[in-house]
């Protein structure tokens, strides 16, 4: 499931979020993977466990789980401190695939990658190229979001980043490990409870709305791991 969640930053934010990343120290965007992804990957990152890559993390953070949408989406257990990434002048990210495990380089967290996702930083119009393309048993999916916005996506997909022809696009990445690991399962749920939001929104709670968000938590109850 792939899975828009508009507005996790507000315009304030993104603007001082790209001032203090104007002035950052970058390095090169290998240093956080394997060998397959570095063969494919250039671009550049502020450095895991900076202050400002710490200081800024802990504000997507925040915003992620203070949102119903990605909460609903993600079902979030452990979260990895966020990195931050900036292409331009041809950069980019050639096909790859998130490793399943994914640890702090200080071993300090070690999580199991469920849901990746990103927060764009860069508007559009600001860069040419760059799109977030994500590849699923129904194709390819081009993802090019206002900034502040998030996609959402399975850890286990294959996808890429297009290169960055003109401009600068500038975004924070993270993974997820989810209570709920296996996606079809999160998506069915995710639905479930969405379509519970509409009718309570429509009708209020009734007896029906009340027994459909039970079947939601037994499902919940069956499925999750903690």
């Amino acid at each position: 499931m792939m899975l828009h969640v508009p507005g996790v930053l507000t315009p304030e934010q993104v603007r001082q979020f790209r001032q203090q990343l104007a002035a950052a120290e970058w390095i090169d965007g290998r240093a956080s993977v394997g060998p397959q992804g570095a063969a494919v990957k250039r671009n550049r990152q502020l450095a895991e466990g900076s202050p400002l890559c710490v200081e800024l993390g802990n504000i997507i953070v925040r915003a992620l789980t203070a949102n119903p949408l990605f909460f609903s989406g993600a079902l979030p257990l452990r979260i990895l401190p966020p990195y931050f990434n900036s292409y331009t002048g041809g950069e980019h990210y050639g096909l790859h695939i998130d490793g399943a495990i994914r640890a702090r380089n200080d071993g300090s967290q070690t999580l199991r990658a469920d849901v990746s996702t990103t927060v764009f930083l860069s508007d559009p119009e600001e860069y040419e190229g760059g799109e977030l393309t994500v590849m699923d048993s129904y194709g390819s999916h081009e993802v090019k979001l206002p900034a502040g916005d998030a996609i959402v996506y399975p850890s286990s997909s294959i996808h890429r980043v297009n290169p960055v022809t003109k401009g600068e696009r500038i975004a924070s990445f993270l993974w997820t490990q989810s209570m709920v690991r296996d996606d079809w399962k999160r998506s069915m749920l995710f639905d479930l409870d969405q379509n519970i939001q509409k009718l309570r929104g429509q009708h209020g709670d009734n007896e029906a709305t009340v027994g459909l968000a039970g079947h939601y938590h037994n499902l919940l109850r069956m499925w999750a791991e903690m």
